[in-house]
């Protein structure tokens, strides 16, 4: 905003309460870098040398009402970040116990939209495969991040992977202990996949894991904040699942030529992963769909065909799945930005 100045009168008259100051009307001053200028104009008004002690008597009421004034300006501004402190204590994630969770990683499937000589989870994002960032979160921030703050980690990773790309991925094998991170082959769609995974995780742990984190690797952007949520969901629950409230409008359509309804978009939740299930759930729900030859899209689905509840953990938007090569450059600014942040 601007600076007025004006004389008490109007006119070019002095003052009597201050003779040969001009009286400063001070309007509209809104933020700390108006009032600096304001001190700055003050400070340069020409004052006749006869009059010094008028000045200094000015000057120190010019000073107690800027004392004032910054501190009224600051106020805001501290709690601001004051409000930041306390919201970054807030957010401090509540951390389950992870040594009973196993994750299951989804690396089978082929990427046909993206388009590319190879699938999306091996090209490259920020100088590594996608699929890196999922083995990387669960193999080693994750686990990290728990010990830190004092809770067993997770033990056991299963990679869901073609067969073709196993040798290429056994260094990563042989660098953990055994049955740290295993390979499980995929099956024919995704359901096939999850099962044999499950079976694996079961195997590898004796039966020590009781919940399944289940994560598609095309989604490299997903937190530790988003998987200790869930899966502290789960374990309250029995089965929960990452998702974030639809923000388009959604139309049905029968023959995809006309609008049939408008589904009401409050009642919409777009999911993500991890889905995290107790494992006992999740071997019923297969048995379940493979004797009533059920079709299911996703994990918790299986979940609901048992009629069991299923929890929806608040998740981010960033958490996006990779399919076409423009969310690859979408991912790639996540990333750079995150990069950018202070922790």
């Amino acid at each position: 905003p601007k600076l007025r100045y004006r004389k008490s009168d109007g006119s070019a008259a002095t003052n009597r309460a201050s003779p040969g100051v001009s009286t400063l009307q001070f309007h509209r001053a809104r933020s700390t870098v108006s009032f600096v200028r304001y001190l700055k104009v003050s400070f340069q008004l020409t004052v006749p040398t006869r009059m010094i002690s008028a000045r200094v008597f000015f000057v120190s009421i010019l000073f107690s009402v800027a004392s004032k004034s910054c501190a009224f300006f600051l106020q805001p501004v501290t709690s601001v970040f004051s409000g930041l402190a306390a919201a970054s204590d807030a957010s401090d994630v509540s951390i389950p116990n992870m040594a009973d969770v196993g994750f299951v990683v989804l690396a089978g499937g082929t990427g046909s939209r993206m388009k590319a000589n190879m699938p999306k989870q091996y090209l490259p994002l920020r100088g590594k495969p996608v699929l890196h960032h999922s083995l990387e979160l669960f193999l080693e921030r994750l686990p990290e991040y728990c010990q830190s703050k004092g809770i067993s980690a997770p033990e056991h990773v299963v990679l869901v992977m073609d067969p073709t790309y196993q040798p290429e991925y056994q260094p990563f094998i042989d660098k953990y202990s055994e049955g740290r991170l295993t390979f499980a082959n995929p099956g024919k769609e995704r359901q096939g996949s999850v099962e044999n995974g499950l079976n694996k995780l079961v195997e590898v742990s004796k039966g020590r894991c009781k919940f399944v984190a289940i994560h598609d690797s095309a989604r490299p952007l997903v937190t530790i904040e988003e998987v200790c949520n869930v899966v502290g969901d789960a374990k309250e629950h029995g089965a929960a699942v990452l998702g974030v409230p639809c923000k388009a409008t959604i139309k049905e359509s029968e023959d995809a030529e006309f609008v049939l309804r408008t589904i009401p978009r409050a009642r919409l939740w777009e999911v993500h992963t991890p889905q995290v299930v107790a494992i006992d759930t999740l071997l019923r729900g297969f048995e379940k769909v493979a004797k009533e030859d059920l079709e299911v899209t996703d994990d918790v689905s299986i979940v609901e065909a048992l009629g069991e509840p299923v929890k929806l953990t608040l998740g981010e938007y960033e958490n996006l799945k990779i399919t076409t090569p423009l969310d690859m450059n979408v991912a790639e600014a996540i990333l750079e930005q995150r990069s950018l942040q202070t922790v």
